[in-house]
């Protein structure tokens, strides 16, 4: 028993600072020392701007209680080269998203078995909506908490879930010429910067806590291996080319309108 206690106590310490995560809404010393700021702590709305519909739950979520719009942080825009990290949780069939980046630089947020989003791996949890599908679905159950991490340096993209790397590329590797394309069909530019961040407003319940955020410095060294998307079903991507058309239809009506004298 003695020797099973000391092997127990001592494979927790070896456990990784970012998976022994701190009380909600507070900064991990290695967070502290990394040189993260809490940006939501559970406790006011400083530096957020929103029309109303957001508030602060017992618990210490921002909780999107009606429909309103979304919120925003505008205290500061987003690094050109950053890591976010923020803890979330859905209700039934919810659908929200996270914007961090100027265009369709979207992390979404999901009811992955709930929403019909949930079909298309493009268009499910951490995905690069509507751009590179997560590896595969690391979702927590409807209503508990889940772990989010997005990492933007240089050309690489990295999003993750629940402590796995689940999205992660280059934007200027042949490899993903295809889903770069597709994203920049319904409108996404992946070259720009300096978007303030904001959290999306599907007109569902969605609830965030503990965001915090730091710029990386040019000697803040990451792991820039890609991973594979998951396979996207022959379905989905008639139905994605069907939308991408109608956008671009669309886009195409609304120029010449304002061509017109």
């Amino acid at each position: 028993m003695k020797i099973y206690l000391f092997l127990l106590l001592f494979g927790a310490a070896l456990v990784s600072p970012y998976s022994v995560r701190a009380e909600p809404n507070q900064l991990t010393a290695e967070e502290s020392q990394a040189g993260f700021e809490l940006i939501f702590g559970g406790k006011t709305f400083e530096g957020w701007n929103q029309s109303g519909n957001w508030i602060i739950d017992e618990e210490g979520a921002m909780f999107k209680k009606e429909k309103g719009g979304g919120i925003s942080f505008n205290k500061y825009k987003v690094p050109d080269d950053f890591e976010l990290r923020f803890e979330w949780k859905v209700a039934e069939k919810s659908n929200s998203g996270i914007y961090y980046r100027p265009t369709q630089y979207e992390y979404q947020i999901l009811d992955n078995k709930g929403h019909s989003n949930g079909s298309n791996p493009r268009t499910t949890a951490a995905s690069l909506y509507f751009g590179v599908a997560p590896s595969h679905d690391a979702t927590q159950p409807v209503g508990e908490w889940n772990t989010g991490r997005i990492v933007g340096k240089g050309t690489v993209i990295q999003h993750w879930l629940n402590g796995e790397k689940v999205v992660a590329f280059d934007y200027t590797d042949p490899a993903f010429a295809d889903h770069v394309d597709l994203l920049k069909k319904r409108g996404g530019d992946l070259t720009k910067r300096g978007a303030f961040l904001s959290l999306q407003d599907h007109g569902d319940p969605v609830w965030f806590r503990t965001i915090r955020i730091r710029e990386l410095k040019a000697d803040d060294e990451i792991d820039s291996g890609s991973v594979a998307p998951a396979e996207i079903p022959e379905a989905e991507r008639v139905a994605e080319l069907k939308k991408v058309q109608s956008i671009i239809e669309k886009r195409a009506k609304a120029a010449k309108q304002k061509a017109q004298p």
